[in-house]
């Protein structure tokens, strides 16, 4: 019974390290749009790297708040009432961490897939936390058995 209530909490867990993650890129990604001088000027003033940064943002704020959504059934009843939503968390954390990281070093050029920043290993350990408890495509396919079961029955 103890080894079947872990696995919704410590999901919810490396949910929290993949938003973390991203967290920590985006402020890298930010300071080198700024700073680094491409093109004639910097990054920071082209419309795309600008949009890039807002919706890596928007996005992990998305992700944050649908972790927060998803513990609190798990507090209360228990990760098996929360199998939807701890399915949904677990696509969509990784998945925007390795976004989130893919855009940190297209912003850093070739200095972000070396070892003079953490990108590049941080983009490993992204890609692989979306294959840990398998694929994505099995937590989506739980996520849409919940939403059609109403009308299926």
């Amino acid at each position: 019974m103890v080894s079947q209530a872990r696995p919704g909490p410590c999901r919810i867990h490396r949910a929290m390290r993949a938003i973390g993650m991203a967290g920590r890129a985006l402020e890298p990604m930010g300071r080198r749009a700024a700073e680094r001088v491409a093109f004639g000027g910097p990054p920071a003033s082209q419309d795309a790297v600008g949009q890039q940064i807002a919706e890596s943002r928007t996005a992990i704020e998305q992700a944050r708040s649908l972790t927060l959504e998803t513990a609190w059934p798990i507090d209360g009843h228990g990760a098996e009432g929360a199998r939807s939503e701890i399915a949904a968390v677990e696509a969509v954390a990784p998945r925007v961490a390795f976004e989130v990281l893919d855009g940190a070093i297209q912003v850093h050029g070739g200095a972000g897939v070396g070892d003079d920043t953490p990108l590049a290993a941080m983009y490993t350990w992204a890609g692989a936390m979306r294959i840990f408890d398998g694929p994505d495509e099995a937590r989506v396919r739980t996520v849409a058995r919940q939403e059609l079961r109403p009308y299926l029955s």
